[in-house]
This record gives structure tokens, C-alpha cells and sequence, in this order.
């Protein structure tokens, strides 16, 4: 339903598969470069009781730190990537603690024959095996050096280490065929699944949607029932510990003086970069974009200021360097080799007004604004005052609606078709798409190209101006503690966020601060004010709001009213219920006399009805009008059935299989899938309620 669909977008659920903890034993503690854990005493948490060492924990972060050293040399490790690489760990030693618990309780062993007779197996050898002996060329296991690898005495501690892994993936093996065998489909479930793929229906309909009840203010709610809806579905609310938190930000913010040095240590490579004999070479030591050698821009590559300095300078012909120039953080010095052509990109401004179709007051709204800004057009305004009066696009709008330069692949193909279709200087437009209407002036083409290398250097804030906004932030952790979190914010005129509810693995909607907040709220008590915490980009100050450890979301103002709104629906459509059983009887059962007694009414009459997919011919899609069908009597006049909407009235007059379907030969051919299907459903919910119901402590 509606309801859950919302929570399930609030609800972080981590999912306990055995395949990813088999991985995380055989590639994370044996198929990578082990440094060693940081020795760190302690424990990490408890699972159903059993203590997880910190060892355990730091020794697992500390692989999969280095596994994506290995992948991706030179990539800056940020604190939000450090944070998943610990939640990472975490959730692979919790996953081993669990798969271990669960082969205990199955009493499932292996023993070493079964060890020996996995290494043998030609067919399907353990994934250790594979991932270290298969042969490039054929794709098979190199029996040659399999067996010489296990008469070599070097090669014992890994023999030792090998064999705990494939012991540990047949036992993994062993408790999936066990979980499997409590899984069966029976006849009649198969014969169902064969019917529903091959049959149709013909009939005819009424459909009533829920305001044919009344309007939904005639259905009050009061709290004490939505207090009682919530109690019987408790268990729908299930989630993990949540914090909420406010806080103040403190960017990291370059000063003038930080982007003088910048520009100064990059004035002086301009000699050098003159003389250089190998381009590539010089790039990948001196820019901070080691890989922008021999690259062909556009205008589009640019913001539009630097797009303009660099697209108007006269050094913008071969063997020239163009630059410093500033651009969006950066000073970009740019050598060039040829200048060319290619296909044109576009600049454009526009006015966007906002549209939801299915709502015909927003409709009416949009039309009249658009009727409006187009007679103000006539009458002379600019379009970028225009712009900045009604465009419902905030970003561009102060910018008078300038989108800036861009390619056609860059925009949606609405829009782009309507810029690229067009002349300089002319408006277009209403043109729809996703996000609404756009009115278009099209500012100008550009189909130059320039082929270049360029060394690029971030202009960062630097250590004295790191230590300056530090400063700031203590200023107002102090006064925050004397004076109140809001009082201080306020008096000192800084901008106070949200964060919303939260998990330990949650991202937080505040980027680069999620790792920083969650590591203090999960450790604060109510209303705790956080020291001055280091986040990706600069400082920032947190207070926690609220904590909820009950397992459960709790009945805010928001689930009360997601919640009334189902009970508002219920009654609604209850009461339709009773009001088309008493209309049926007042017809005498008869479809055509229900329509000929109120004019808005539509008898739907259909030849071809689908189950496997829900489709009516002549109205459109509805599964679960469908479904309704499936059990009817032919040629009776049925009981309400819920629709997507409401509830209809049907007739079905015939009901059959496509013809030539066999239907024994199908269930057979449908049989293996359908268990294979019902098997991956089980494991999946199995697993996932031995996590969900497991006690996780979290120590860290």
C-alpha cells in the first residue's frame, strides 16, 4: 500500500546474505595484500551475545582500506569514504558472527575428505581455487600448477589458510541446500502460476472511485483510532536506532590571500609548462587533474566567466598558454595545440513554471503565468528580469535564467531539441518536460574546439585559514554552552540545519558531515552539544534532538498523518462497499440499469483481459481489478472488487486459456523456475529476519 511504500524510503535495512559473507571471508582476509590490523584492545560489539573483537573488526577496515588503495591509486580516501569502509567492515564481521552462529545451529561440519574432494572437483572447484589456479587462456583450473603449488613447503601457511576457506563455502553451500529442502510448490500453486500466464477474460465493468462514498471529510479520524492502527501494525514500523540531530556548518572556505598563492605557484609554472618537452609528463606532476593532457574542450567544459576569458583571449592559437584562469575552484592553465571544430554547443536561459498535469488547478495556474509572462514579453520586459520574477528554477533564476553552455547530451531531449532547433536571439517555447514548462531564449552556438593540455590547481583552503574558521567554530561552541544552541546561532547570525532521523548506516542529506554527526549523536544523551568536529569540508557543530532506540518508528506528526490517511481510505471504502452491494440489489443485478441511474457512471465493456499483466483492453492497466476477476462466477453480477482506485462492479461472460496452450507440458516447463524463484524468496526473507531479529550491539 501507499503507507508502506512512504516508510519503506525512511527504513535502512541491511541485508544479511551468506553470499557476501562467504566474499568477505575468502576475498577480504586471503585474497588481498594483509597489512596487519591496527591492535587496538577491546571489543567492537556483541552479536546474540558473542563478542567481536576490535581486532577482528580494525583487521577487516584495514583490507578493504587496502583493497581500494590497490583499485584506485591515488584516489583521496574522504571521510565519507571512510565511514563506508567501516560500516563496510562492520557489517562483514557481523555477517561472519551470524553465518557462523547459523551453521552451528543447523549442526552443519565438513570434513576433510570433502575438503580434498572440492579441490579435485573439475567442474566446480571453491572460489579460492578458482580465483588463484584458473588459467587465463582456457578459463580452466591449471591442474599442473594446482598440484604443484600443494607440494611446495612455502606455500603451507596458505594451504592452511585455503583449506578454512573452502571448508567455510561448503558449509555455506551445505545450510543453503538445507534451507532450500523447506521450500515446495504445490499443484494447485503451479497450476495457478500456468493459468494466470495463458488465460484472458471478457466482461464488462463499472468502476467507482472513492469519492462516489462521499467526500473524504465526511470520514473524520479521530487520534485514538490512529493510535490503535499503529499498535496492530507495530511490526510494519520496525527500524533501526535513529538519532536526529541540528547543527551549524563551518566551510572551509579559501580566503583571498589562499587564492593569490595559488594563482602565484601557478603563474610560475608558466615558463616551464612553455618548454616542456613532454606535455603528459609535466601534467600528471604538476596539476591537480593529473589526466588532462591532449584533451579536446568546449565551452562547454567551462563556467560561462571562464568559458569567455578563455574563448575571447587572443593567445588562443597553437603553442600558446592561455591563463590563470579561475574557474569554480580551480586556476586552469591551458597550453594549447590546435583549435577545431565539432558539433556546436549552445548557451540558453529560461523560465521555468512548474506542472503537475493530473492536477487541473495547477494546470490552470501554469497556463494563466504563461499567458502573463508572454504578454509581459510583448510589452517590452527584459527575459532575465522576468526570469528572476517568476522562474520556479532557483538556480538559474539569479542568474536571470541563464543555464549556461552545453552540449546536446547535457539536457533533457526536450529541451535540447528546442535549443538546438533554434536561432540566437529567439524565444521558445512553452516546451514540456519532466520538471515542468520552460519558456527558452536561446543566447548563442559555439562550435569550436580547442585541443590542449592544462595543469589545473584547486585553490584549497590553507592551514592558517583552516586553524582561522576552527577559531569560529569553538567562538560558537562556547557561546552555544552558555547561551543555548539557538540563542548563539541566532545572535551570531548562522544558518541552523536539520538533519532528519538517521541510522549509524544512513547518509545524511548534509554531505561530507555524515560520518562526523553520526559518530557524536550515537554516542550523546539528549540534547548534548558536540566539541567542534572535523567534517569533509570544513567544522561543524552539532546538538542531538531525539533518540529512539525502541526498535519502532515512533508516532510522529508525520506517520499520524500518513496513517490518517489510510484509516480515511478504509472508511471511505467501506462505505462505497456497502453503498454499491445496496445499488446492485436496487438493479436487480444488472450492469446497464446501474449506468442508466446516474449519468457520470461508465459501463466498461472489454474483450480482451489479461491476468499476467493486468491490461483491459479499452480502459488501461489494473492488476488488481484483475486479480479480483480471477475467481467470478461467468455471467453473474459480482460482489465490490478493490481497484487501484476504488471498487468496481464486473460481469465477466467468458474466461479461457490461449488456445493450443498445453497446459501439463507448460506446469512442467514453469516447475523448475518457479521453485528456483520461491527458494531465492525464502533465503532472502530467512536471512533477513535472523538479522532484523538478531541482537546487534554496536561498540565502536
Amino acid at each position: 500500500m501507499a503507507l508502506m511504500s512512504k516508510l519503506r524510503d525512511k527504513t535502512h535495512i541491511v541485508l544479511f546474505v551468506l553470499v557476501a559473507a562467504f566474499l568477505a571471508l575468502i576475498v577480504f582476509e586471503w585474497g588481498m595484500n594483509f597489512t596487519g590490523p591496527t591492535r587496538k584492545a577491546g571489543v567492537a560489539g556483541k552479536v546474540n551475545g558473542e563478542s567481536i573483537s576490535m581486532n577482528e573488526y580494525e583487521a577487516l577496515y584495514n583490507n578493504i582500506v587496502a583493497g581500494f588503495r590497490q583499485s584506485n591509486p591515488g584516489v583521496e580516501i574522504t571521510s565519507g569514504l571512510d565511514a563506508k569502509f567501516r560500516e563496510q567492515a562492520w557489517n562483514y564481521v557481523v555477517d561472519q558472527t551470524l553465518l557462523a552462529q547459523l551453521l552451528k545451529k543447523y549442526g552443519i561440519t565438513v570434513t576433510d575428505q570433502e575438503v580434498l574432494d572440492a579441490v579435485n572437483n573439475p567442474v566446480n572447484p571453491p572460489a579460492i581455487i578458482r580465483q588463484n589456479f584458473t588459467d587465463p587462456r582456457t578459463g580452466k583450473i591449471d591442474r599442473q600448477l594446482l598440484e604443484q603449488a600443494r607440494s611446495d613447503p612455502k606455500a603451507k601457511d596458505f594451504w592452511l589458510n585455503a583449506q578454512e576457506a573452502i571448508k567455510r563455502e561448503l558449509m555455506v553451500n551445505k545450510l543453503v541446500m538445507t534451507l532450500r529442502t523447506m521450500v515446495f510448490v504445490t499443484d494447485p500453486e503451479l497450476t495457478e502460476v500456468v493459468q494466470r500466464q495463458f488465460t484472458t477474460f471478457a466482461g464488462s465493468f463499472i468502476p467507482f472511485p472513492y469519492s462516489y462514498a462521499g467526500a473524504e471529510t465526511n470520514f473524520p479520524v479521530k487520534d485514538d483510532e490512529i493510535k490503535a492502527w499503529y499498535d496492530s501494525h507495530k511490526e510494519q514500523f520496525r527500524e533501526e536506532p535513529v538519532r536526529s540531530a541540528e547543527f551549524v556548518f563551518f566551510p572551509l572556505t579559501p580566503s583571498r590571500q589562499d587564492s593569490l598563492q595559488v594563482k602565484k605557484e601557478i603563474d610560475g609554472l608558466i615558463p616551464q609548462f612553455a618548454a616542456a618537452k613532454s606535455d603528459s609528463e609535466f601534467v600528471k606532476i604538476q596539476s591537480d587533474l593529473p589526466n588532462s593532457a591532449n584533451v579536446t574542450l568546449s565551452r562547454a567544459d567551462f563556467s560561462p566567466a571562464a568559458g569567455q576569458a578563455l574563448f575571447s583571449s587572443p593567445k588562443l592559437v597553437p603553442g600558446q598558454i592561455v591563463g590563470p584562469i579561475a574557474d569554480e575552484g580551480y586556476y586552469r592553465l591551458l597550453k594549447i595545440k590546435s583549435v577545431t571544430t565539432g558539433e556546436p554547443v549552445a548557451s540558453a536561459s529560461h523560465i521555468l513554471i512548474r506542472l503537475n498535469p493530473a492536477d487541473k488547478a495547477e494546470a490552470a495556474r501554469a497556463m494563466g503565468l504563461l499567458k502573463k509572462i508572454s504578454e509581459e514579453l510583448k510589452g517590452g520586459a527584459s527575459f532575465a528580469s522576468l526570469a528572476a520574477k517568476y522562474s520556479e528554477d532557483p538556480g538559474s533564476a539569479r542568474n536571470g535564467g541563464f543555464v549556461g553552455w552545453f552540449t546536446k547530451d547535457r539536457m533533457v531531449p526536450q529541451f535540447a531539441q528546442a535549443v538546438f532547433a533554434g536561432k540566437p536571439g529567439q524565444i521558445v517555447g512553452p516546451v514540456q518536460t519532466q520538471f515542468g514548462l520552460h519558456i527558452i531564449k536561446i543566447e548563442g552556438f559555439d562550435n569550436r574546439r580547442i585541443v590542449c593540455s592544462e595543469v589545473a590547481r584547486q585553490i584549497k583552503a590553507s592551514t592558517q585559514t583552516s586553524e582561522t574558521i576552527k577559531r569560529q567554530a569553538q567562538a560558537f561552541l562556547t557561546e552555544a554552552k552558555s547561551k543555548g544552541f539557538e540563542a548563539a546561532a541566532k545572535a551570531q547570525r548562522l544558518e541552523v540545519g536539520k538533519t532528519g532521523d538517521f541510522t549509524r548506516q544512513s547518509l545524511l542529506a548534509v554531505p561530507g558531515m555524515g560520518e562526523a554527526i553520526t559518530g557524536f549523536a550515537f554516542k550523546a544523551k539528549d540534547s548534548d552539544i558536540s566539541d567542534v568536529l572535523d567534517a569533509e569540508k570544513g567544522f561543524v557543530v552539532a546538538k542531538l534532538l531525539t533518540q529512539n532506540d525502541t526498535g519502532y518508528h515512533q508516532l510522529d506528526a508525520q506517520l499520524k498523518e500518513m496513517i490518517k490517511t489510510e484509516l480515511v481510505r478504509e472508511k471511505q471504502g467501506a462505505a462505497l462497499k456497502s453503498k454499491l452491494v445496496a445499488l446492485s440489489k436496487s438493479s436487480g443485478g444488472s450492469l446497464d440499469a446501474i449506468a442508466a441511474k446516474d449519468p457520470s457512471l461508465r459501463k466498461i465493456t472489454s474483450k480482451e483481459i489479461r491476468w499476467r499483466d493486468g491490461y483491459i483492453d479499452g480502459y488501461g492497466v489494473d492488476p488488481q481489478l484483475v486479480e479480483g476477476m480471477a475467481g467470478m462466477k461467468l455471467n453473474t453480477l459480482s460482489q465490490p472488487v478493490q481497484t487501484s482506485g476504488g471498487y468496481a462492479l464486473v460481469q465477466l461472460t467468458s474466461r479461457q486459456l490461449a488456445p493450443g496452450t498445453d497446459l501439463a507440458a507448460e506446469k512442467q516447463k514453469v516447475l523448475p523456475q518457479l521453485m528456483q524463484a520461491r527458494q531465492q524468496q525464502f533465503l532472502s526473507e530467512y536471512l533477513q529476519s535472523y538479522r532484523r531479529n538478531a541482537k546487534i550491539e554496536d561498540f565502536r
